[in-house]
């Protein structure tokens, strides 16, 4: 009798079964449709059944503990991919951060100009409104010479035409 291994295809199975079965390896075997049909069903009942459910539960354990590694494997990288991640989000957190701060900075920086420039606007205002104090006294004084001068003028027209009538 011929032994099954793990690595024999289906094909090789089935040709040593049936070497084993054919009918001119027996002798006194009848070639009836009856003798087929049993040689049929021990192929495929088969006297070394047990054999085969120990073949089979080998290779099946094979493969269950194949699975059993890659999903072991496969969880072990998704668990590194979670930490990559949780290490790429904490980078992003601090860069946040660290540009909330710096707008921050930036803010109360801009805040300080404006407020410096606000008081310079406001000392200006209180120069410029003192200058045209100034400008104002100093047309009031154009004025008031200005009448000076009228009136000396005017004066001077009377006391010239009384001169020259007199």
């Amino acid at each position: 009798m011929v032994q099954n291994k793990l690595t024999d295809t289906p094909e090789e199975i089935i040709e040593n079964k049936s070497e084993e079965l054919s009918v001119t390896n027996h002798p006194k075997a009848e070639n009836t449709p009856q003798k087929i049909w049993n040689g049929a069903l021990k192929l495929v009942k088969g006297e070394n059944t047990t054999k085969l459910i120990e073949d089979f539960t080998a290779e099946m354990t094979l493969v269950a503990e194949g699975l059993c590694e890659d999903q072991s494997k496969l969880r072990r990288e998704v668990d590194h991919m979670i930490t990559e991640e949780d290490r790429h989000i904490q980078k992003v957190e601090s860069k946040i951060d660290l540009v909330e701060k710096t707008l921050d900075e930036e803010k109360e920086a801009i805040d300080r100009t404006i407020t410096e420039l606000r008081n310079r606007i406001a000392v200006l205002e209180k120069k410029a409104g003192r200058d045209a104090a100034k400008v104002k006294n100093g047309k009031s004084i154009i004025r008031d010479l200005t009448w000076l001068v009228g009136i000396a003028a005017g004066a001077w027209v009377v006391v010239t035409i009384i001169q020259k009538f007199f």
